[in-house]
């Protein structure tokens, strides 16, 4: 069926009508009253932003009673799916949106456009704005479906940013998806194509800004503190971002305790760094965080056309007509539309995450996305996979040594690498179990996209320089999945951890410094004298220090400095009340980079929290402990001084029966001490359900699952009853 007056329809698509029963803008005078002039509005936009490229072929008549019988017609319904422009990975989506509708009206569809607000988690770090931060993705995901359903689209071109913006998208397409699948609605299923923001180029440090470091770190170390120098010296060698912007902070806090700058002077430096972080066109950040695991995960999905995925700038206009292309060639193929999609790549997603050192956040995020669709899936099916087979270290990110996102994504433009279609291949290369008969938005399996590579790496690219390694870095990597007498899980990104940072830990029993909300905690991370306010103001008979010698190591003569160097007394910094229901499960980043930044206690101790990490955290972080301490979980009931026996070999962490420990034995308790400490642990849950009326109470995360399910709706959970496998 060719429309009237449609003389610039793509061929391809010119007959193309969505087979299903029904049709509300046929069936109801009210939608194509409605909405054919938000149409003709969104179409007079694009074709005035248009009109001055040379690659525009125009577009066919737009007027009112065309969009009626295209409406009525039953053509592809397309919802062009935006972020706001106050994110900095959304400053070009008006420009892309536009683009996009015209190629749908080209192809005889109907363009609509709608976006969604997006939390820049930088701008909500170390503020109240974390504990919205996890709220807004199950908000994003509710929002999403509400708009596709209640406008009744047939498929999604999604607009991908930053952070959880892109699995919030996902999960209410999903669930829009799998509510279709019911016979009763008569309607056809959801496709969706996801076209990642393009990469953020990071900073560099100004060359006066970098003198005026300098000059902190000559007058810290005329001041005895070498440390302090020398972790504002390995901090200037990252490109600059918000994140290494956050260690600075910190570090120019400590120098303004100690007396070595002025505050005027540590917040001058500051500003500077602000105004060299971000580049003017904006995108997702350089480092390997939470927005560019997410881009990898709906590539790993299979969700990106291939020329959309690792983009330097904003699309031109061929990538978006091919992307809305191959949207339009899923149509009236189920086998293609977003649950089957999802069900097929799943396992694969979980192998590319370990493979890249991805983002600890999607540890949440990826069984959310699957229960949305109806999937039983939780974060134990995660560790199945994991540990079906080893999945190597084969993405060779740094920050310090010119191997950024930026990077990887310069090299694919250069032909050097093929992006997901490379990682795809050298894991199959070297004999991961990936599955290169699930399909993708091409419109072709993984294993047909990976046959026409040549190689997966170009060897005109020096293997030190490749991002994607085609040899492994080494056996271990990605997210371990941790138990314990006192947790039933958590979360430990392992490709955060040095590979004698793992070692040196590995069976090594920790003291406990007890928080009960990161703000405690950043201040004493930040402090000047931290080591000496641990070694002095803790209970350490030397019964103690001897035992501890025994398991960790140590000479008898050590100084308390060199006990800490040496890890004899190694620190957990354990910070509870953080989980979802407690506070909005929001990131730890701060002290985390705070620590990570604190020299030497960086190389002896961990953190451990019912909180989140951000993607670019660094180091011995353990996260998502579940269940809560709101809810009674036994992180609740840790005090500073108890120990924790990490054997990271076995994934476990576990409180130690102390009077055992002291008479010479290793030997866990049966279980927390709740009970034992019932009035603490009480005073603990008033404090924590008092903070939480910092949040509004419309964003407080109640009625929802643990971690281990991905945080969701209990409504979505009960519904999530399908196995995912075969």
């Amino acid at each position: 069926m060719i429309l009237p007056n449609a003389r610039a329809v793509t061929p391809e698509f010119a007959d193309l009508i969505v087979e299903e029963a029904g049709n509300p803008y046929r069936d109801c005078i009210q939608g194509r009253s409605n909405e054919p002039i938000t149409v003709r509005a969104l179409l007079k936009r694009a074709d005035d932003l248009l009109a001055g490229d040379a690659g525009f072929a125009g577009l066919p008549d737009y007027s009112l009673s065309q969009i009626i019988a295209r409406l009525v017609a039953d053509r592809p319904r397309i919802a062009i799916i935006e972020g706001s422009p106050d994110h900095p990975a959304h400053l070009l989506d008006y420009e892309h949106g536009l683009r996009a509708a015209a190629r749908v009206w080209q192809n005889g569809g109907v363009p609509f456009v709608f976006a969604i607000p997006v939390i820049c988690d930088g701008t909500a770090q170390s503020n109240i704005g974390q504990s919205y931060s996890l709220a807004s993705r199950n908000h994003t995901a509710q929002a999403v479906n509400i708009n596709f359903e209640g406008h009744s689209y047939h498929a999604a071109y999604v607009m991908a940013g930053c952070d959880k913006t892109p699995t919030g998208i996902l999960a209410g397409l999903a669930a829009a998806d799998r509510a279709r699948r019911q016979p009763e609605r008569g309607t056809a299923p959801v496709w969706a194509v996801f076209v990642p923001a393009h990469v953020l180029r990071g900073g560099s440090i100004p060359r006066g800004t970098r003198a005026k470091l300098a000059e902190v770190e000559k007058r810290a170390i005329a001041a005895g503190d070498r440390q302090l120098a020398d972790d504002i010296e390995e901090n200037s060698r990252y490109i600059l971002q918000c994140s290494s912007g956050e260690a600075f902070h910190g570090q120019l806090n400590r120098a303004v305790g100690r007396g070595i700058v002025a505050r005027s002077e540590a917040d001058a430096i500051l500003d500077e760094l602000a105004a060299a972080t971000c580049h003017e066109k904006g995108g997702i950040c350089a480092f390997n965080g939470t927005g560019n695991s997410s881009r990898t995960l709906v590539s790993a999905l299979g969700f990106v056309p291939r020329g959309a995925e690792l983009l330097l700038d904003e699309p031109d206009l061929d990538i978006v007509s091919s992307s809305v292309d191959a949207l339009f060639r899923l149509i009236n193929k189920p086998e293609f539309a977003v649950c089957d999609i999802l069900a097929k790549n799943y396992a694969n997603a979980i192998r590319v995450h370990n493979a890249t050192g991805s983002s600890t956040n999607l540890m949440l995020h990826m069984p959310a996305v699957m229960r949305h669709a109806g999937f039983d899936v939780t974060l134990f099916d995660y560790a199945a996979v994991r540990d079906a087979h080893p999945v190597p270290d084969i993405f060779a990110h740094s920050l310090t040594q010119g191997r950024d996102t930026y990077v990887l994504a310069e090299q694919m433009r250069a032909g050097l690498n093929s992006g997901m279609e490379s990682i795809y291949k050298v894991l199959a290369d070297l004999g991961v179990p990936m599955d290169l008969d699930a399909p993708t938005v091409t419109g072709k399996t993984w294993g047909e996209r990976i046959a026409a590579l040549p190689q997966a790496v170009s060897p005109e690219l020096p293997e030190e320089k490749s991002v994607i390694r085609t040899r492994p870095i080494r056996a271990i990597s990605g997210t371990d999945v941790l138990a314990g007498n006192f947790f039933s899980s958590a979360t430990l990104k392992i490709a955060g951890m040095a590979t004698e940072q793992v070692r040196r830990f590995d069976g090594r029993v920790f003291l406990v410094r007890h928080y009960e909300n990161e703000t405690d905690c950043n201040r004493e991370l930040q402090s000047t004298t931290l080591v000496k306010t641990l070694t002095e103001t803790m209970d350490l008979p030397a019964a103690l220090t001897d035992r501890l010698r025994a398991v960790n190591g140590g000479d008898a003569g050590d100084t308390a400095d060199q006990m800490v160097v040496k890890g004899t007394l190694a620190f957990a910094f354990v910070i509870a009340g953080q989980g979802p229901k407690a506070f909005g499960m929001p990131e730890m980043f701060a002290p985390s980079a705070y620590l990570k930044h604190q020299g030497t206690l960086e190389r002896t101790s961990i953190l451990m929290t019912d909180g989140r990490y951000s993607g670019v955290t660094k180091g011995a972080c353990i996260g998502h402990v579940t269940p809560e301490a709101f809810e009674g979980g036994g992180i609740g009931s840790l005090s500073t001084g108890d120990l924790l026996w990490v054997r990271l070999t076995e994934r476990r962490i576990d409180l130690l029966d102390r009077d055992a420990f002291l008479a010479g034995r290793l030997e866990p308790v049966a279980a927390a001490p709740i009970g034992e400490r019932a009035g603490l642990v009480a005073e603990r849950h008033a404090r924590m359900q008092r903070r939480k009326w910092q949040v509004a109470a419309c964003n407080w995360i109640d009625d929802t699952t643990s971690a281990e399910t991905g945080v969701v709706p209990l409504s979505v959970d009960r519904r999530a009853i399908l196995p995912w496998k075969g």
